[in-house]
């Protein structure tokens, strides 16, 4: 699948090979796109022109399953005086725009991005006696362009990939990331648009939780101030053993202190869950999640996703009254969300494609709703109430499957199609359900029992008869069977 070879240009018979010697021969020699990120990495590595290199055999436009083209190693020997340890640097190329011909990336001017914009980094710290790099980080940021390509959906700084296993496929605690901006390179001007470098950073399951509880800068931030953890250069350690709460107890008083007052950045989340319109028997012929035309059941349309998408990306409100955004048709990059899906998952399915013209569907209030969530879906609803809608904010669950979403929103969220008198409607599948702060209050003592996952048993339901709103956490097989 990967070869991994002496490199730091084009690879031998690989695009954009050819005769030539010097530098000033790179611009020929080298795609465009490709030249301005290799000359950063000359910048910050003068003296390795060749860097071991993994490279895609089968490039991702000549039909590979791999869309970075390369993956670059560096030996950084780190900064002593900073307290920052000698380490492995790897750079990909493949996310931005390298060739400028359209075989991957629409090209769309110099003004803008160059592709989708961002290459990734990842700095692995160097164990002691290893006289060259480990390749696993290589496939791990394979894995996760292979979901901003499936998907559409760029990372940006701030967000968080839930992994749910080590990531070198070891007994690591390092088993998910959050991503920042490289702190040694910078963002580079090519003939096809800029490109930014974003790093990975490892960290612990407990770290992941505080940053969807609160949000991603805040818990960088930390790292940044604990050496053992990532220091200020946010070095991935595989071996470190404890979180940073672990390591300096009194950092949890400042997440705690963060997310009572900023609330969570956490907007959405691709998630195993359902709901059922209880107004009406389940055979009447417009269920909540399957209305027919012929024997086509209905899907999420592309209008339906593309506000979704919307909405996840509206995470951080500035004001108290966030709005969610109109139902519109054009396709937009740059999704700042906040939970990538793990290997097992995607956050977008094919099947969401438009079935039956999306102004065919008819917005319905309805008087009862019964919602499934599995656990790990369940067990975000309190940072969905507390953190989201009693900070005027909204919250959304978008099925991995693609054929539902649920929506949160307070009272303070403008746009929606949910409203006080009537706070349970659905646009064909989607659903959105509008919670007064008296009510989310109600449900949180309710549901304190979700923040004790190890006493958890299943199924568990939950019922508010007088607002007629159930909520079950089930199994994960049922969200398997399709006919749950």
């Amino acid at each position: 699948m990967e070869g991994v070879r002496p490199g730091g240009g084009p690879p031998a018979g690989g695009p954009g090979s050819g005769s030539g010697s010097g530098s000033g021969s790179f611009p020929s020699l080298f795609p465009p796109g490709l030249h301005g990120i290799y000359g950063e990495c000359r910048r910050l590595y003068p003296d390795q022109p060749n860097p071991l290199q993994v490279t895609a055999i089968l490039k991702y436009w000549l039909g590979g399953p791999d869309p970075l083209d390369y993956v670059s190693m560096y030996r950084n020997l780190g900064n002593p005086a900073l307290n920052v340890p000698e380490h492995w640097h790897y750079v990909s190329f493949g996310l931005s725009d390298l060739y400028g011909d359209n075989r991957v990336h629409e090209f769309t001017g110099t003004d803008g991005p160059s592709g989708f914009g961002f290459e990734l980094t990842f700095r692995l710290k160097r164990e002691t006696g290893e006289s060259a790099p480990p390749t696993w980080p290589a496939e791990l940021m394979q894995g996760l362009a292979r979901y901003v390509f499936q998907s559409e959906n760029t990372f940006c700084s701030g967000d968080h990939v839930s992994w749910h296993s080590p990531l070198d496929n070891s007994e690591s605690r390092i088993q998910h990331m959050l991503l920042t901006e490289d702190p040694q390179m910078q963002p580079v001007q090519t003939p096809f648009g800029v490109v930014t470098f974003l790093q990975i950073v490892g960290v612990c399951t407990e770290e992941l939780h505080a940053a969807q509880q609160w949000n991603g800068q805040g818990i960088l931030e930390l790292l940044r101030t604990v050496p053992l953890a990532g220091g200020p250069w946010l070095i991935t350690d595989m071996r470190r053993g404890e979180t940073i709460f672990e390591i300096d107890p009194h950092l949890q008083e400042r997440v705690d202190k963060g997310i009572e007052t900023d609330g969570s950045n956490l907007s959405g989340v691709s998630a195993k869950c359902a709901w059922d319109d209880l107004s009406r028997p389940p055979e009447d012929d417009e269920d909540s999640r399957s209305i027919c035309i012929g024997t086509q059941p209905r899907r999420l349309s592309g209008k339906d996703t593309e506000q979704i998408r919307e909405t996840l990306r509206r995470g951080l409100e500035i004001n108290s009254k966030p709005v969610l955004p109109p139902i519109n048709s054009q396709r937009q990059n740059g999704l700042n969300h906040d939970r990538a899906p793990s290997r097992k998952d995607s956050l977008e399915s094919e099947s969401s494609a438009a079935i039956i013209p999306h102004e065919l569907i008819r917005t319905r209030q309805l008087e009862s709703v019964h919602l499934k969530f599995n656990q790990e879906s369940g067990a975000l609803i309190p940072l969905c109430l507390r953190g989201r809608l009693l900070h005027g904010r909204h919250f959304t669950y978008k099925s991995i499957t693609g054929d539902t979403a649920i929506t949160f929103v307070s009272t303070g969220v403008e746009g929606a199609f949910a409203t006080e008198e009537h706070p349970y409607a659905a646009h064909g599948p989607w659903l959105q359900i509008l919670l007064t702060e008296e009510f989310v209050e109600r449900m949180l003592e309710d549901l304190e029992d979700l923040n004790s996952p190890e006493e958890f048993k299943l199924p568990k339901e939950y019922s508010w008869p007088e607002k007629k709103l159930k909520v079950s956490i089930l199994p994960d097989a049922v969200f398997d069977n399709p006919l749950h």
